[in-house]
């Protein structure tokens, strides 16, 4: 039996994550020194969403979160994650989120998988290693240019340097090929969302 994902649970991981790194990404924020305390008040926003939502369909849930952070946050970053969970909101509309289909929202909050988006090749790759890394069945058929598989490389290289697993390093690489990935503190709160989210979907499809 396929275990229905919990996304209050799902995202408060993601927000105790972002609160032990915290200082690592306001340090990584060259420009304001913050990037860390808006994350966390990203996601506690989100959270609290998902919270009051709690037994709505996943769609709702996601709907309204994106809804009450644009309300609360003008972040440039918050508006990544608003237009991510509108984005979700829409691939979920009538359906529970699985460990068999989760690849589809960390691909929309990751601004990976819009069809028309300029990043839909990255979206393809990171569909194809989500789908392998949580066993589900999707498959993309996307294909990927030189520069998107160079930068992908380069982006794996340096993360597995730095001692990074190798979940770690590929995340690191996927997130560089995004919307995110053009900002290197954004890069850096994107790959540990997609880790937090990934290991805790993880461990709940083995449940």
């Amino acid at each position: 039996m396929t275990n229905n994902l919990d996304l209050a649970s799902l995202f408060q991981s993601v927000t105790s994550n972002l609160l032990q790194n915290k200082d690592t990404l306001n340090k990584a924020d060259t420009y304001n020194h913050d990037h860390g305390d808006n994350m966390v008040q990203i996601f506690e926003v989100i959270t609290e969403a998902m919270q009051t939502k709690q037994g709505a369909d996943p769609a709702d849930q996601l709907e309204y979160a994106s809804q009450l952070l644009r309300k609360k946050s003008q972040s440039g970053t918050a508006q990544f994650y608003v237009e991510g969970l509108s984005e979700a909101a829409q691939k979920f509309t009538g359906q529970a989120v699985t460990p068999d289909n989760a690849t589809m929202l960390v691909q929309s909050l990751l601004g990976v998988s819009a069809p028309q988006s300029s990043q839909s090749q990255a979206g393809g790759m990171l569909g194809s290693l989500l789908s392998g890394l949580t066993g589900g069945g999707g498959s993309q058929d996307q294909e990927l240019d030189a520069g998107d598989l160079l930068n992908a490389g380069l982006a794996f290289m340096q993360s597995k340097q730095q001692g990074e697993s190798t979940g770690e390093a590929l995340m690191d690489a996927l997130v560089a090929g995004t919307a995110m990935g053009q900002t290197p503190h954004r890069a850096q709160s994107g790959a540990l969302v997609a880790n937090t989210l990934m290991q805790v979907i993880g461990s709940m499809g083995q449940k």
